[in-house]
């Protein structure tokens, strides 16, 4: 393989330098490659982690008007899609959203045209039941999908990666990419007024597997030139200190103090600051997207390694002090108005309880590694796994083994085993069983006043929500729907919704509003596309997506202007 070794000094052979073998790193060299285009890879890790974090994800893409969701009765359409993601955006800065408005809206016409093709072109294929994620709030302008949009690929997400790696490693041997493992970027190299490449520290060498935390230990420097650069390095997910220094305290409350880690440990978001030291502009950098449902993996791999519980709407959802949430703090429903609830209690976990007939039929765990039937591309297992009694093996095994799960007969003694691993207060068992059996009473008729059991009506008139993901109403203390289980849930620290500002070519700007020139950026460190495609709120798999349409965009716009130059 072509490889760099210690000390090179690579200039001029490879017109164009991507920073970082992620999933928009691979999409932009896939892009430039296929036009011919020589490309040098450099990246901080080892070849075991080409692929970045897009390899540990479930694989969720955002389609809208889809030919799944055409088959499940679903009417989907562009006017919709993009009146959930304005509502959900939020766009109040004029400077910052300039980018990010015209990326949103470029994205969602994505969606709904061209991206399925693109991806069904080059091999990706999705289930056949589409998820309904982030239902958001109560009313139709407001934030959340008013349709379900969550496609899982087949494969997961490595089965997403492939089909621009196996193109990228088969250019490799072709002869036009380079790759520059353990080599991290440390400095963008500008000559008057243009990026011209980067400077940086050679790692010493490690066959560590893949997410496992590597060494920092520098055996050498290297600098490389190149006629563009395209930053494409991800967030800051696992760098806890600069999340706390850019929580947004006003919207959301105090920065928790225990945050565990969805992402591994190089998504350090290092890249973000050394490109606003060079002179690029790094806009909306306390909009983010941390999970509230979080548990500590009992098999990590990566320090403070953190699994997200995808959750269907049944589990009652408690504050630390046992308070049940209020509407539309429920589980799959609006992320940062139930963030900004459990923080406000001055406490930063909360608690599910829920039945063994719930988990069995709505709790899916975020990951590949987590859903081994649908990464491997089993069929038969995914369909014995997802529509028979019993929840998947990765679930029992978390609640078996998971420091976060507490299993009882009785409510009396799961109230007795939260307050044993409760980081905070007490929880008081006669308010508990007060607040569970006042839910359990509005269970006998199909018509209630209480929200949460009304959404759960709502969801199982969707054929895909009844069969597979939310399971039939029942009491949460009738015995035949137990063991009773219940989950203290973490902040789980994965997404960057602000970044790099880049115009719809992914060109990097400056502070100033004009292009950097040289500089390109794409996927997370891009807020995956303008700075911040998103605004304030995620509609789901849309993460995945921005990587794909911003490192495109990138890699297109470079091809071009190599051709014209």
């Amino acid at each position: 393989m072509s490889e760099t070794s210690p000390g090179d000094r690579v200039s001029g052979e490879y017109p164009v330098i991507v920073v970082g073998a992620g999933l928009a790193g691979l999409v932009a060299t896939y892009e430039l490659t296929r036009a011919g285009h020589r490309v040098l890879v450099v990246d901080q890790e080892n070849r075991n982690n080409l692929g970045g974090q897009a390899f540990w994800s479930l694989g969720g893409l955002f389609f809208v008007d889809s030919p799944e969701q055409r088959r499940l009765g679903i009417h989907d359409s562009y006017e919709l899609a993009l009146q959930d993601w304005l509502g959900s955006a939020g766009f109040d800065r004029d400077d910052e959203d300039h980018w990010a408005r015209q990326w949103a809206q470029a994205y969602v016409q994505f969606a709904a045209t061209e991206k399925r093709d693109y991806l069904y072109d080059l091999g990706l294929r999705v289930t056949p039941l589409v998820g309904w994620a982030e239902r958001g709030g109560a009313l139709a302008d407001g934030h959340g999908n008013s349709v379900p949009r969550f496609h899982i690929s087949w494969g997961s997400g490595p089965g997403v990666l492939e089909i621009f790696l196996n193109p990228v490693l088969e250019a490799e041997r072709n002869g036009l990419v380079r790759f520059a493992f353990r080599h991290r970027v440390d400095d963008l190299l500008v000559d008057d007024g243009a990026v011209t490449g980067v400077r940086g520290s050679v790692l010493e060498p490690t066959e560590l597997a893949r997410g496992v935390a590597t060494s920092r230990t520098v055996v050498d420097d290297f600098e490389f030139r190149a006629g563009a650069v395209v930053v494409t390095t991800g967030g800051i997910g696992h760098n806890h200190d600069l999340i706390r220094r850019n929580w947004p305290v006003d919207r959301l409350g105090p920065a928790p103090r225990t945050m565990i880690s969805g992402v591994p440990a190089h998504v350090d978001g290092r890249m973000l600051g050394i490109a606003e030291s060079a002179g690029a502009a790094l806009v909306n950098r306390d909009r983010m997207w941390h999970y509230t449902e979080g548990i500590n993996n009992w098999d990590p791999i990566w320090p403070d390694h953190a699994i997200r519980i995808i959750p269907g709407p049944s589990s009652l959802w408690f504050d630390a002090n046992g308070k049940r949430l209020p509407a539309p703090c429920f589980p799959g429903f609006d992320t940062n108005t139930t963030m900004k609830a459990i923080l406000s209690t001055g406490h930063d976990y909360s608690w599910f309880v829920l039945t063994q007939a719930i988990i069995e039929k709505e709790f899916a765990l975020s990951g590949s590694e987590q859903n081994p039937d649908i990464t491997s591309k089993d069929r038969l297992t995914t369909v014995r796994s997802r529509f028979t009694k019993g929840a998947p093996a990765p679930v029992e095994a978390f609640k078996e083994h998971g420091a976060d799960f507490v299993v009882a007969d009785t409510l009396r003694e799961l109230v007795d085993g939260m307050n044993a691993i409760a980081r905070g207060p007490q929880l008081d068992f006669a308010d508990m069983e007060r607040q569970i059996v006042a839910r359990d009473r509005e269970i006998t008729n199909k018509f209630t006043k209480d929200a949460q059991v009304s959404a759960i009506h709502n969801a199982r008139t969707y054929f895909g929500d009844k069969t597979a993901r939310v399971a039939k109403p029942h009491r949460i203390l009738d015995p035949a729907a137990g063991p009773l289980i219940a989950v203290r849930l973490n902040v789980l620290t994965r997404k960057t919704l602000g970044g790099l500002q880049t115009d719809l070519d992914s060109r990097v700007m400056r502070s100033d509003g004009t292009p950097f020139p040289g500089l390109y950026a794409a996927g997370e460190v891009a807020g995956f596309g303008g700075g911040g495609l998103h605004g304030y709120n995620a509609l789901e798999g849309t993460f995945l997506g921005g990587c794909i349409f911003s490192g495109r965009a990138a890699g297109r716009a470079l091809a071009a202007s190599l051709r014209s130059a």
